[in-house]
């Protein structure tokens, strides 16, 4: 393994880290906010209630016989018994102070030393007044003052002081979000684990079942039995490429038997024939004979390799295409006059359909002619010396069709989907003509560099084949 595959993660640890720290700071910023709202709002609703017990405690400590301010020594009692609607551990300090600024009610046991803020003797503007004032050790304090009156008369007020940490500390709350943010966070990353692990299964096993192709074992078990569309696409696909790539290599193989047999026979033929023309063991019109056989199998040997070449050239996109407006009537109709010639001595019968308007299109007539030889070959092949081959040109919406239709052997059904395969020769035609299986191939890609395509349409064995030229406008 190299050092750069070293340093690589699982998918499942990439995921799960990743969206842990990302759940963390989603988490971080929601507590923090949260914080900040459940400060606001702690600090909004005892601020309400500190202005509240201060309005309690301007009307108790009033004297309505005599309309002055009477400290009652209950109000010590009044006053712990109003903490507890606060937090538990917050302590009020509260003071009474007269219309002449005179302190007449302060906590007991407060230092007598300590030095009161300014504020605390300046009347409230309003009936209740609400201010953040700065204490000695320039702690925060929250200052709420209350006017105390009397027969319409202001004769003083109730002010009510509490530390800033004691009005907006909330344990019950704190508690129960970092509580809810700590079991978000476990959830969340469970749920991650579970699915990113559920998730990178079959793509584990798909790269898996790639090592085993990369080292040549093409028989791969995949179960494409996972509900997710992209993954069970992923497999199938996957599944489908090894079966493809188990046929090619079976093609290959029989492709490297094949040309071996079909280059040795000829060329095994060729040497026998002309050392028994050189040894003299032929003469005359036999030896004529024979180095004519040598020729025909010599054009055969020139055509296989040709062949090879026009195939690896197309497949590269060395070959050229020279489109022209072309009269499809009259083309069709020529080329399969031309095969026809050739063909003079069979006794088979070979119709054109075309039809009453002219067809026109702008293609390559040698490529559409090396087509059309093609499937003309082929489907006489297939219907041996008698039989019947019908070509119809058809005019679509967006392409031309020409159709080659024969009531020959047909082709089977588990071999109809590898026709156009490279290489590849039916069970069948493989012992009865000799070739590469590269006729169907290179005339699908020359459809396809035509801006068209080959078609198999239809075959049943026994009844014939259809095959279907389709020829851009």
């Amino acid at each position: 393994m190299s050092t750069k595959d070293e340093h690589r993660i699982s998918l499942l640890q990439f995921w799960t880290t990743r969206y842990l720290l990302i759940l963390c700071v989603g988490l971080l910023v929601i507590g923090i906010i949260s914080t900040y709202w459940i400060k606001h709002s702690v600090t909004e609703k005892r601020l309400g209630m500190m202005k509240l017990i201060a309005e309690e405690l301007a009307d108790r400590i009033v004297d309505d016989e005599y309309g002055r301010i009477r400290i009652a020594p209950t109000l010590p009692r009044l006053i712990a018994s109003r903490e507890r609607f606060l937090e538990p551990d917050s302590k009020i300090i509260v003071f009474v102070i007269s219309q002449n600024r005179q302190i007449l009610f302060k906590p007991k046991g407060f230092p007598p030393h300590v030095s009161l803020p300014p504020s605390l003797f300046v009347p409230p503007n309003e009936e209740s007044a609400v201010e953040t004032i700065t204490g000695m050790n320039d702690d925060t304090l929250h200052l709420v003052k209350r006017k105390i009156v009397s027969n319409g008369a202001t004769i003083g007020w109730v002010a009510l002081l509490l530390h800033e940490e004691d009005l907006t500390q909330n344990k019950e709350q704190m508690q129960f979000l970092i509580i809810m943010l700590g079991s978000l966070g476990l959830l969340g990353w469970g749920v991650i684990y579970l699915l990113t692990r559920k998730l990178s299964r079959p793509i584990k096993e798909v790269a898996d079942a790639a090592k085993q192709i990369v080292s040549g074992n093409y028989d791969v078990a995949l179960q494409p039995d996972v509900k997710e569309l992209e993954l069970y696409e992923l497999i199938d696909s996957f599944k489908e490429m090894a079966d493809r790539l188990r046929q090619l290599e079976m093609m290959r193989t029989e492709l490297l038997a094949g040309v071996t047999h079909e280059l040795k026979t000829p060329v095994t033929s060729i040497s026998g024939l002309i050392q028994a023309v050189q040894d003299g063991i032929v003469t005359g019109e036999e030896a004529k004979e024979f180095l004519q056989i040598c020729t025909k199998e010599t054009n055969r040997l020139q055509k296989m390799v040709e062949d090879l070449l026009d195939f690896n050239s197309l497949a590269v996109g060395e070959i050229t295409v020279r489109k022209e407006r072309q009269n499809m009537n009259q083309l069709v109709q020529e080329i399969v006059y031309q095969w026809t010639i050739g063909h003079e001595e069979n006794r088979f019968t070979l119709r054109t359909h075309l039809p009453d308007e002219t067809i026109s299109a702008d293609t390559d007539p040698m490529r559409i002619q090396q087509i059309l030889y093609n499937l003309l070959n082929n489907a006489k092949q297939a219907i041996g010396e008698e039989g019947t081959i019908d070509v119809f040109l058809r005019q679509q919406d967006d392409y031309i069709q020409v159709d080659v239709q024969d009531n020959g052997s047909g082709i089977p059904e588990q071999e109809q989907h590898l026709i156009f395969e490279r290489f590849f020769r039916g069970a069948e035609k493989k012992h009865r003509v000799r070739g590469l299986g590269l006729g169907l191939p290179f005339s699908k890609m020359i459809a396809k560099a035509l801006g068209g395509d080959l078609l198999l349409t239809k075959s049943t064995p026994g009844k014939g084949s259809i095959f279907t030229l389709l020829v851009a406008k």
